[in-house]
């Protein structure tokens, strides 16, 4: 197993930890605001999903090369590439949920 994809991916998921805790937001903020304008909702919520997608579609493509019995596709690679994507999956939909939730509370309250 090469060390230096699994140091990548380790940098990959303190940068998506940096973000999540709301670091990455402000800097992107703060470029945006120089430069542009203001982030845009729609634009961040659409690179996500395509940051998804993209990680479910190469996981797919490794997926298929290593059943064809491809040599350059190691089996760590993609299994590491399955485990991405599924984990991009499953906090897309955890976010999709807490904005329902958010809505319906939304909804329910007495004006």
């Amino acid at each position: 197993m090469n060390v230096s994809k699994v140091d990548g991916l380790l940098a990959e998921m303190r940068a998506a930890m940096v973000t999540a805790q709301g670091g990455g937001v402000a800097k992107a903020g703060e470029a945006a605001a120089g430069g542009a304008g203001k982030v845009d909702f729609a634009s961040v919520l659409k690179s996500s999903l395509d940051g998804v997608a993209q990680a479910q579609n190469q996981a797919t493509t490794l997926q298929n090369a290593f059943v064809m019995g491809d040599d350059k596709v190691s089996l760590s690679d993609t299994m590491i590439a399955m485990q991405k994507a599924n984990i991009s999956l499953q906090a897309t939909v955890q976010v999709r949920n807490k904005v329902v939730a958010a809505y319906n509370d939304i909804m329910n309250m007495q004006v």
